[in-house]
């Protein structure tokens, strides 16, 4: 049977073993996408963005830190419980460590991210909700990392969730993403089993080209110091969205 978005308990996602497993070091394809990201942001002055969104923020920072260049507000709306915990957790009481040196590449490769990390992620507004429930064209930029194909096994569900990213924007605003490609359905930690949509540049064009305009696709290689998840890379995008 094909998993879709809500026979998933998102309420458990493994916050501490997806961590261990992703982020306690900045990898090569980290690297890569906080270069290619950082050539984004760089296009706008400091606090020229009044609000964007991290669509689905899970607990990974680096999109808030590299947001923080431009945006005045950035809401992270996330509808895992556990999800939303680390991140209050993170920017209201303590930071781990692990994230600063993530901080530390975002500014090099702009220097409009605040000094600290504190500074950084000063911006954020922790939101605990559903993605799909936000007001269309409720921002000026919209970022999503490792969502839309994470969330589903059915491709049409996946175009969906895009669409709905889209939506969250103004016509005329800005989008920024990252996708895994072709991740399969995959554990994480010793036991917990997630959805995965297989998708790569070709189907990640074919679903934002009637929705945007400006588009940009490209394509990171796998990461062999990541764990095996059976994905073959990534997918980065930039666009502008039109009406939706």
């Amino acid at each position: 049977m094909t998993t879709h978005n809500d026979d998933v308990d998102w309420d458990r996602w493994p916050v501490a073993d997806y961590l261990r497993e992703n982020y306690r070091e900045v990898h090569p394809s980290d690297a890569a996408v906080i270069a290619h990201h950082s050539a984004f942001y760089r296009r706008f002055p400091p606090g020229a963005i009044a609000r964007s969104v991290e669509f689905g923020a899970g607990p990974n920072l680096y999109p808030l830190i590299l947001a923080s260049g431009a945006s005045r507000r950035i809401d992270a709306v996330e509808a895992g419980a556990s999800n939303v915990a680390y991140l209050q957790d993170q920017i209201c009481h303590r930071l781990d460590a692990s994230w600063r040196p993530f901080h530390a590449l975002c500014r090099r490769l702009n220097p409009d991210v605040p000094a600290t990390l504190a500074g950084a992620l000063a911006h954020v507004n922790v939101v605990h909700a559903d993605v799909r429930s936000l007001p269309p064209g409720s921002y000026e930029l919209a970022s999503m990392h490792f969502v839309a194909e994470g969330a589903t096994e059915d491709f049409a569900e996946f175009a969906e969730f895009c669409r709905t990213f889209v939506r969250a924007v103004e016509p005329g605003g800005h989008l920024v993403a990252a996708f895994m490609e072709n991740m399969p359905t995959h554990r994480i930690g010793p036991a917990s089993r997630w959805p995965g949509c297989p998708v790569g540049p070709a189907t990640v064009t074919e679903v934002f080209t009637p929705l945007t305009r400006d588009l940009d696709v490209t394509h990171i290689d796998t990461d062999p110091t990541l764990p095996a998840y059976g994905d073959s890379g990534m997918v980065l995008l930039t666009g502008v969205a039109e009406a939706v």
